[in-house]
C-alpha cells in the first residue's frame, strides 16, 4: 500500500507565493515520475506539472515561469512552489506518483492520489 499526503495549501494573495508537499509512505522500491493536478470547481482535473525520477520537468503552460516542481528522492516528497498566483489558480491540487514495488518475484507499477488541499487566491 502506498500513502500520498499533501500539505501546505491556504489562501494566499493575488501575486503571492504558496509552497505545497508531498510526502509518500508505505512500501515500494522506488518512485517514478510524480505529478501536481488539479481541479476548480466546476471543471476538469488537469495536470499542472510532472517531474520524472531523473528531474526532468513538465508544465502546462497556464504556469510556466511561475510554479516549480522539484522532489527530494531521500524524503519521498514532492513539492510544487507556486509564485505570482493568481485568482485563476484556485483549485484543489492534488499529487500523484507511479510506484514500483517487488512481490512473488516480480516488479509492479502502481498508481497513487493524494486527498488534495485546497489553494484560494483572493484579496
Amino acid at each position: 500500500q502506498v500513502q500520498l499526503v499533501e500539505s501546505g495549501g491556504g489562501l494566499v494573495q493575488p501575486g503571492g507565493s504558496l509552497k505545497l508537499s508531498c510526502a509518500a509512505s508505505g512500501t515500494f522500491s522506488s518512485i517514478n515520475a510524480m505529478g501536481w493536478h488539479r481541479q476548480a470547481p466546476g471543471k476538469q482535473r488537469e495536470l499542472v506539472a510532472s517531474i520524472t525520477s531523473g528531474g526532468s520537468t513538465n508544465y502546462v503552460d497556464s504556469v510556466k515561469g511561475r510554479f516549480t516542481i522539484s522532489r527530494d528522492n531521500a524524503k519521498n516528497t514532492v513539492y510544487l512552489q507556486m509564485n505570482n498566483v493568481k485568482p485563476e489558480d484556485t483549485a484543489v491540487y492534488y499529487c500523484n506518483g507511479d510506484f514500483r514495488y517487488y512481490s512473488g518475484g516480480y516488479y509492479f507499477t502502481t498508481g497513487a492520489w493524494g486527498q488534495g488541499t485546497q489553494v484560494t487566491v483572493s484579496s
